[in-house]
């Protein structure tokens, strides 16, 4: 029996568990939402906070699935995970006032604000030779976007379906989420 190296190994973490993982987590996120009537408390404003973390963390999640990752995508997955912890407390800071926020959501929200970092720690091992390249300012080169030699995982199918996975699981329910703040929204302006 073939052993896998460890860099597959870590690939197969990130692609089949932890990838998969923060879209369920966004998922549940979504439905305690759902529950505690957020277009009747915090509405529209916390809705559009949520998209903007959903893509600040998709955008380099997609990025690094397309091209090589390389010290650009490093800087990006930096400051990705720097403003979205800030996102993350202006989002309970907001909403914690306005509406309840249940212990499945502070469980969801943990997951949603620890896979990031630990997709970071697992890209950084799984790169290691562009750590070090960053670290000793190696940086030439190093600024553009190279499309993968070989598609994800080494399958053509794992970027189409992963991106079917998250539209069904995350960015369809938020956006319906937004929809349905907005519709409440212009009820409340009917009727006052």
């Amino acid at each position: 029996m073939d052993v896998p190296n460890t860099s597959d190994l870590v690939l197969s973490l990130i692609l089949y568990v932890m990838l998969p993982l923060w879209g369920i987590a966004g998922f549940v996120d979504w439905a305690c939402h759902r529950h505690t009537h957020i277009e009747r408390t915090s509405g529209m404003k916390e809705s559009f906070i949520h998209l903007l973390m959903g893509a600040q963390v998709g955008a380099p999640i997609i990025l690094c699935l397309i091209f090589e990752v390389n010290i650009l995508l490093l800087f990006l997955i930096f400051l990705v995970l720097i403003t979205h912890e800030m996102v993350a407390h202006w989002d309970v800071h907001f909403t914690a006032p306005r509406r309840e926020i249940s212990i499945w959501e502070v469980h969801a929200h943990n997951y949603l604000a620890t896979i990031p970092f630990y997709l970071t720690a697992l890209i950084l091992v799984r790169k290691w030779d562009v750590v070090l390249k960053l670290i000793n300012l190696e940086w030439a080169g190093q600024f553009g976007l190279e499309i993968r030699g070989e598609p994800i995982g080494g399958t053509p199918y794992y970027l189409p379906y992963y991106l079917s996975f998250m539209i069904a699981v995350c960015v369809v329910p938020y956006f319906e989420e937004l929809w349905r703040c907005y519709r409440y929204q212009k009820q409340q302006e009917k009727s006052s």
